[in-house]
């Protein structure tokens, strides 16, 4: 086999030891995963922001808080973060208020349910971003120890040499830098992910919070 035979890619991977192997093997692996996830939190993301801005619009309106919350009951299992929120705290201060004349203790109580339903949607969106984060951090470092293990073989084949040219070492140096940079293939999309799905959510969740007040005031001045 010729050096230009022996440095292309696919003769690289057939040809590395079963460590290196098994690690570009991971590394893909890892690599389809997180891509997987890439496009799951992408579109469930991007769908969260639209059903924002659409009970943004509905609430916003000017309708009547009932009709609303009917609205949000019945299409519950199509409703966005936001409007789960309403319906919770909606929920919460209807049945408060039948029951007490406490104000403050039934705006309380309406936050409290707002913000256990905003801390669901907070994690349900945050999910599986950590295993991006891991993937972005290990991939580099998995891929390296391919590289190392690559290298040390190369070597020791040399060490059975009297004399050692570089179609000697180019092809083991060479497939071991194929794994460092299947981790590098790996990790890159990863971490840009993770970073762009953080920042929106961060986003949504400001957002959230926000409704979360303005709503609590608006609920409070229902009791005046």
């Amino acid at each position: 086999m010729t050096v230009t035979q022996d440095l292309s890619i696919l003769s690289l991977i057939a040809e590395a030891s079963l460590p290196v192997q098994l690690v570009m093997l991971l590394l893909v692996v890892l690599s389809l995963v997180s891509w997987y996830w890439i496009f799951r939190k992408a579109f469930q993301i991007r769908a969260a922001r639209t059903r924002t801005l659409e009970f943004e619009r509905d609430f916003w309106s000017g309708g009547d808080l009932n009709a609303l919350y009917q609205s949000a009951t019945a299409s519950r299992h199509h409703a966005g973060g936001m409007e789960r929120i309403f319906e919770a705290g909606y929920r919460e201060y209807t049945k408060l208020r039948a029951k007490s004349h406490d104000h403050e203790a039934i705006i309380e109580g309406a936050r409290r349910a707002m913000r256990a339903t905003y801390q669901r949607e907070v994690d349900d969106l945050e999910a599986h971003l950590a295993f991006l984060a891991s993937v972005g951090s290990v991939s580099p470092y998995i891929g390296l120890l391919g590289t190392v293990w690559g290298i040390m073989n190369s070597f020791r084949g040399l060490a059975n040499m009297t004399s050692a040219t570089l179609s000697h070492v180019a092809p083991g140096i060479a497939e071991a830098l194929v794994a460092t940079a299947i981790g590098l293939f790996a990790a890159i999309p990863a971490v840009v992910a993770y970073n762009r799905f953080a920042h929106d959510i961060d986003r949504i969740g400001i957002r959230f919070e926000s409704f979360m007040e303005e709503f609590s005031n608006i609920l409070q001045r229902q009791l005046r």
